[in-house]
C-alpha cells in the first residue's frame, strides 16, 4: 500500500507540473506531457528520446459461486504500472523497462532492442513472448475486458519470458508478413531466482511465430489491440501461428521453475518437456473487431519418470495433466466501438483437459461467457469498463463475476 500511494502521489505532481498537455522547449531540446502518451523528452532535435509513463486500473469486483454461502467483493488496485523507455535513433538502439506494483514480484518487462536495417529488430532481456497466443502479445492496458479470457489464463500467467527475440516486417499497406523466432530461458520471468543458489531448471525454450496480413498493415498501433479504435477505413486482417518447445518445464505452465519435480530410476531430476500450439485471427473495419483463438498444449519425454526420488511412485501417462497444464481450448471475441468511444464486446471461451477422466487435471472442462460495455476517452488514455461473466466449472459448478475498473495511462 505504501508502494501504491508513493506511485500515485509522485504521477499527481508529475502531472500537475506538466498538466493540460504543455510543453517545454529549449535549443534542440522539448519536454512535454500528455494524457495517455506520457512525459517525453527529446534531445538533439529528436536523435535521443526518453519517456516516462504508466498506468493505474482501480478495480471493484464481486464473485458469487453457486455452492458458497455468500459472494466475495473485491475492491483494489488491479494493476500498477510504472514504465520508461528510449530511442537512440542514430545508434538504433531502443530499451523498455516496466514495473508492476500490485504484484510482490513487479519486474514485468526489462528488454534493450537492436534494430541494425530496415524492420529488422534483435531484442534481448525480458519481454512478452511471441509463442503465446494473441490477446498474450497484447500489453494489459490494452485488454478488451478487465481480465483475460480463460484460454490466456489456462496456458499463461504474464506471458513474459528472458531471452533473446528476432523479428522482421516485410511488406506494407498491401501485404505483410511478419515472421519472429526467440529462445528464452523456459521458466518465465524473473527465471534466475531470488540468489545464486535458485537457478533455471531445465534447458531452453525455442520458439516461432509467423503473422500474415493479407489486406496490408494496420494503422500504426492499432494492431497492439483488440478494440477498432483507429476505425480502419479498409478491412484489416491479420492471421497467426505460433510454436513452443519447452526442453524440461518445471512450472504449470512454463513460466516459473521448481513447482514440478520428476525423476528416473536414478533418483536424477528428469524434467518433461512442454510443448503448446496456437493459431488466432485478428479482424477489425470501421471499428467492428473479431479475435479467434485456438491452443494446444502437450507434453512429451515422460518415459521412465517417477514422482519420487526413490523411484516408487511411476507416473502414469494422464497423471502428468496434474503437473502440466495439458489440453485444448478455444476463444473468440467480437465488438464495436463507436467513434465517440461507446463499445459493446461478447465473449466465448471453452478449455477443454487432455485427460477428460482424471478429476487431478490442472485443466478442468470449462465454459465462460463475458458481456463488456466500455467507454474510451482521448484514445485509450483514459477507459471506464463494466463486465459480467458466467464460467461453467465441470467441478466447482457455476460462477458469476461482476467486475467495474477504471484506468488511466498518464
Amino acid at each position: 500500500m505504501k508502494k501504491l500511494i508513493t506511485l500515485i502521489l509522485s504521477a499527481a505532481a508529475v502531472t500537475s507540473a506538466v498538466a493540460q498537455d504543455t510543453a517545454f522547449t529549449a535549443p534542440n531540446h522539448e519536454v512535454n506531457f500528455e494524457l495517455g502518451k506520457g512525459l517525453n523528452y527529446s534531445f538533439n532535435e529528436g536523435a535521443y528520446q526518453f519517456k516516462i509513463s504508466g498506468m493505474m486500473q482501480p478495480y471493484f469486483a464481486v464473485e458469487n459461486n453457486e455452492n458458497a454461502d455468500e459472494p466475495d467483493y473485491l475492491m483494489n488496485s488491479k494493476r500498477t504500472y510504472l514504465n520508461f523507455s528510449g530511442k537512440a535513433l542514430e545508434e538504433k538502439v531502443s530499451f523498455f523497462f516496466q514495473a508492476d506494483f500490485s504484484l510482490n514480484d513487479p519486474l514485468l518487462d526489462a528488454w534493450v532492442a537492436y534494430q541494425p536495417f530496415g524492420n529488422f529488430i534483435v531484442t534481448a532481456g525480458q519481454k512478452q513472448n511471441i509463442t503465446n497466443n494473441r490477446e498474450m502479445l497484447f500489453m494489459e492496458t490494452n485488454l478488451q475486458f478487465p481480465d483475460r479470457s480463460l484460454l490466456s489464463t489456462s496456458f499463461s500467467q504474464t506471458g513474459r519470458e528472458f531471452g533473446l527475440f528476432v523479428e522482421n516486417t516485410f511488406g506494407g499497406d498491401r501485404f505483410a508478413v511478419v515472421p519472429q523466432v526467440s529462445v528464452t530461458s523456459g521458466d518465465g520471468r524473473n527465471s534466475f531466482g531470488s540468489d545464486s543458489r535458485d537457478v533455471d531448471l531445465g534447458g531452453v525454450k525455442y520458439g516461432a511465430r509467423l503473422d500474415v496480413y493479407p489486406l496490408g498493415l494496420f494503422t500504426e498501433g492499432n494492431e497492439k489491440l483488440v478494440a477498432d479504435l483507429a476505425h480502419e477505413e479498409k478491412p484489416k486482417l491479420v492471421i497467426g501461428g505460433a510454436y513452443s518447445y519447452n526442453d524440461g518445464a518445471s512450472n504449470a505452465v512454463g513460466e516459473g521453475h521448481g513447482d514440478v519435480y520428476l525423476y528416473n530410476a536414478l533418483g536424477e531430476q528428469q524434467l518433461p518437456d512442454y510443448r503448446q500450439v496456437y493459431a488466432d485471427i485478428l479482424f477489425n473495419y470501421k471499428g467492428f473487431s473479431l479475435l479467434g483463438e485456438y491452443a494446444l498444449a502437450t507434453a512429451t519425454s515422460l518415459e521412465g519418470s517417477y514422482a519420487d526420488e526413490a523411484a516408487t511412485e511411476v507416473i502414469i501417462p494422464t497423471q502428468i495433466s496434474e503437473f502440466l497444464a495439458l489440453g485444448s481450448a478455444y476463444n473468440a471475441q467480437i465488438g464495436y466501438v463507436t467513434k465517440s468511444g461507446y463499445a459493446l464486446d461478447l465473449r466465448y471461451s471453452q478449455v477443454t483437459p487432455e485427460f477428460e477422466d482424471n478429476a487431478n487435471s490442472i485443466i478442468t472442462e470449462t465454459t465462460g461467457y463475458t458481456v463488456g460495455f466500455s467507454k474510451y476517452f482521448k484514445d485509450n488514455a483514459l477507459k471506464l469498463q463494466v463486465a459480467g461473466s458466467s464460467y461453467d466449472n465441470e467441478l466447482t459448478g457455476n460462477t458469476f463475476m461482476g467486475e467495474f475498473l477504471v484506468q488511466v495511462i498518464f
